[in-house]
């Protein structure tokens, strides 16, 4: 085959073209799929990246069928008198369309090039020994790809129709027709309208790829970005069992797994984070009949496996790297990309079978954070996972079926089972979407996000729980879990340009909690994290007590027992279930801020809250007074706890050594004595966390006046400080802050405090050790800030909605006091 760049002309030798005899550049001539199929082809195979093999009819074939059976001037009096906004003109137009399309047969020189190539292409397979048929006949997916299609600005995915399990060539001719057809779906015409793309400018040129036995494995799609909140240092990759269309049509709730990328090229293995999705149904072949494809229920047991294993994801994302890094030099800007993959059954092997640009998060403006934030709660009618940060509310509109799209009223919030793109006419007139079906990657997550309105998809029980006329608000502005409230609630956003913010001596830091929401927080302004409690961690992610996991045969409560069951489903060693989990959780947050340092407190919750843990009663002594009881340093090295603090060692090992993310510092709290600390480091290094190798620097908590008091030993154990100011004001004014009675003593501002706070920093100049603070004071009061910078401290971590203000107003004290800024 030539490889040579076909020239558009109306020789009917140019009407179709095999894959790798175009390029990206043949987007006007075979549209956006098909160019980039036959880009990865030519370009991607040799550095590894398989893509199925296959031809294309050209855009030059679809304006020879319509000029030959003179369709354009019956097609323009069908639209003459079109209204896109009349769901119910569309509805017609559209259908009228379409039949003249499909009573209009292809021209007889058209379809006897098509099956002439269908025939070489199976030949091809045969020959090397890929065809997976027990027959003479390949099974091939006949895929729509408009010429105007999938552009930078502008992506018409999901506009046209698809046609998976074609068999035989009058199959394949008959799918071609439908194609051309689909260029005048409901949805494709009034994309184009407000798009602003003439109807005729557009043609449609149609793929026809050797189709990848998914439906005995499993398939999904791929970005190169966090959908979400555009963080590019992440590959997001989704799937489920059976044929792609469940996943990129939102059926499936699917299997989740992001992937860090800077160390992936690095050869190092950073899954950052595993999602088990439910993928209740898959699409498989169907056989015999007019039908191509069927749904099946999958298996309980299957349901419970992730659908892909560690190399596959780790696979998977290596290639979608190399596929951005391509389209990124392509365009010379970058790229990130929207990609489809499939797996195959029989043979296990892996491939790529579309990318196109990704084109929402990818065309965002990031000089402006913008922030919302709820001003009110209402009771929650129904949750699910979060498309995007942003909150919109209006009257519920329930509708179950496309048909009915028509009751759909102007700035409700539509609220449905799952939708596909015939539903695109009513949900650019939404003010938000709420679906009981679907993944981050489904139709309604896509079209939200491109829209720029919140959606809440994965719900299961929206529909039920929701009636048309309601008022409900719709959030997806409280991290990962997306929640519908009853009642419209009130709501502030938050705008802040970036660009004009200034720079610091004093190093600005985070105190982040839910890895969910590292990535968003990302973008705030920021020199790292100050302050990663593992207690959010294990209280909502793990749920679980490290010695129930460690003892698991010995549990007592039958409750405990069996929830813990549900949790650790697929994990037959109890204990790697909170090593992977905690691990993930302080991955997402040191990802999300990589290079800079993100300081992990390590566990200090105490006796009652460990208590309160799923088989923590089991375990915990009871305490009059935990908050200066049995926490933070005394258990590590403690025999009867011990154990369960490896477990914490292993998971910071885990993200240091096999994700490569260095930049985590683990930190002991309410470490009492040097003695303890040198205890702990030794306990550390016996679990593999040796201070000092692979550059692993270990801080300290300053909370206790003992800290403070012999910081010049602490500081010969430990490489930083961080001090606690909450504790520290408890301890030094002899108050418990939980106590109601004495709250009103309470106060970082007392002298007593201050003064302790000023010494260790003296201490740590003294010593060149780092020293800051991540409690809340400095974030409630500017003038304890003034303090702290006039002490010279080397950071401060405050919670994320006070970053911002804080940096302008600490600029300001540095300039009055003439402080050198950060540089760049």
């Amino acid at each position: 085959m030539s490889t040579d760049r076909i020239e558009e002309t109306k020789d009917q030798k140019h009407w179709v073209a095999w894959f790798d005899e175009v390029t990206i550049a043949d987007i006007p001539k075979v549209g956006g799929k098909n160019a980039s199929l036959g880009e990865m082809i030519r370009e991607l195979t040799s550095k590894g990246v398989s893509v199925p093999d296959g031809f294309c009819t050209t855009a030059e074939a679809y304006r020879h069928y319509i000029r030959t059976n003179k369709l354009e001037e019956k097609l323009r009096s069908i639209f003459a008198d079109l209204d896109v906004h009349n769901v119910n003109n569309l509805a017609k137009k559209g259908k009228e369309a379409r039949n003249l399309i499909l009573r209009t047969p292809l021209p007889k020189e058209l379809e006897d090039l098509i099956i002439e190539r269908y025939n070489e292409l199976n030949a091809k397979c045969e020959q090397e020994s890929n065809s997976e048929l027990n027959d003479s006949d390949l099974d091939v997916a006949v895929r729509s790809s408009a010429t105007a299609e999938d552009l930078p600005d502008a992506s018409f995915a999901g506009q046209q129709e698809t046609y998976l399990n074609v068999h035989g060539s009058q199959q394949v001719v008959q799918s071609v027709l439908k194609c051309f057809a689909s260029l005048f779906t409901d949805r494709a015409i009034s994309y184009r309208v407000l798009k602003g793309f003439d109807h005729f400018q557009v043609a449609l040129s149609c793929g026809i790829q050797r189709m990848v036995r998914s439906d005995l494995a499993s398939a999904g799609v791929i970005f190169t970005i966090d959908t979400e909140n555009g963080f590019n240092n992440v590959v997001l990759v989704t799937g489920s069992y059976g044929l792609g269309e469940m996943v990129v049509q939102g059926i499936v709730n699917p299997d989740e797994f992001i992937v860090f990328k800077p160390t992936l090229k690095s050869g190092l293995k950073p899954i950052l984070e595993k999602r088990l999705g439910s993928k209740e149904t898959k699409m498989i072949y169907s056989v015999g009949g007019n039908k191509l494809t069927r749904n099946v229920d999958v298996p309980a047991d299957e349901r419970a496996q992730f659908c892909l294993n560690d190399e596959e994801i780790l696979q998977l994302a290596r290639w979608a790297c190399i596929i951005e890094e391509h389209y990124t030099n392509v365009h010379g800007k970058y790229t990130p990309m929207d990609i489809e993959w499939a797996k195959c059954g029989k043979t296990g092997d892996l491939f790529v079978v579309q990318a196109r640009a990704e084109t929402v998060q990818s065309q965002k403006k990031q000089n402006v954070l913008r922030s919302y934030k709820l001003s009110e709660k209402g009771s929650v009618l129904s949750k699910g996972k979060s498309v995007g940060d942003m909150i919109g509310a209006g009257h519920a509109s329930v509708i179950n079926n496309v048909h009915d799209i028509g009751r759909f009223k102007n700035g409700d919030v539509l609220i449905t089972d799952r939708t596909d793109p015939d539903w695109e006419p009513i949900m650019k007139r939404a003010t938000a979407i709420v679906t009981n079906q679907g993944g981050r990657t489904c139709h309604a997550a896509i079209t939200a996000r491109e829209l720029g309105i919140p959606a809440v998809v994965g719900c299961s029980d929206a529909t039920e729980r929701i009636a048309t006329g309601d008022e409900v608000t719709v959030s997806c502005a409280e991290g990962d879990i997306g929640r519908v409230y009853s009642g419209i609630l009130s709501f502030k956003i938050d705008e802040t340009p970036l660009e004009s913010l200034p720079k610091t001596k004093t190093k600005i830091m985070m105190n982040v909690g839910n890895p969910s929401e590292a990535m968003g927080l990302s973008f705030i302004p920021n020199s790292g994290v100050g302050l990663a409690r593992l207690e959010f961690i294990i209280a909502n992610y793990i749920k679980t007590h490290p010695l129930a996991l460690l003892h698991f045969d010995e549990l007592e409560s039958k409750e405990d027992r069996d929830e813990i069951l549900k949790l650790t489903r697929g994990y037959r060693n109890k204990p790697q279930y909170f090593v992977d989990k905690l691990a993930s959780g302080i991955a997402m947050i040191a990802a999300a801020f990589f290079p800079n340092d993100v300081i992990v407190r390590l566990s200090d919750l105490k006796t009652n809250e460990y208590a309160n843990l799923l088989g923590g009663f089991q375990f915990e002594p009871k305490e009059e007074n935990p908050m200066i009881g049995w926490r933070g340093a005394s258990r590590y090295y403690d025999p009867k706890y011990s154990d369960a603090f490896a477990l914490e060692c292993q998971a910071i090992l885990k993200v240091r050594e096999e994700m490569g993310l260095v930049n985590v510092i683990p930190m002991i709290p309410f470490c009492r004595t040097p003695e303890e600390g040198r205890k702990v480091i030794s306990v550390m290094g016996e679990n593999g966390l040796r201070k000092g190798e692979n550059g692993l620097q270990v801080y300290v908590m300053c909370e206790i006046p003992s800290n403070v008091m012999l910081a010049q030993e602490f500081a010969q154990i430990f490489d930083g400080f961080s001090i606690g100011s909450n504790d520290l004001t408890q301890l030094t004014l002899g108050l418990d802050r939980d106590s109601g009675l004495v709250a009103h003593i309470f106060d970082e501002r007392n002298e007593a405090v201050k003064s302790m706070i000023r010494s260790v920093i003296k201490s740590c100049k003294e010593t060149k050790s780092k020293i800051g603070i991540c409690g809340e004071a400095p974030s409630n009061y500017p003038e304890f800030a003034a303090f702290l910078v006039e002490c010279g401290i080397d950071s401060i971590s405050l919670n994320p909605d006070s970053v911002l203000k804080t940096i302008l107003h600490i600029a300001s004290l540095e300039e009055k006091a003439g402080v050198a800024k950060q540089s760049d």
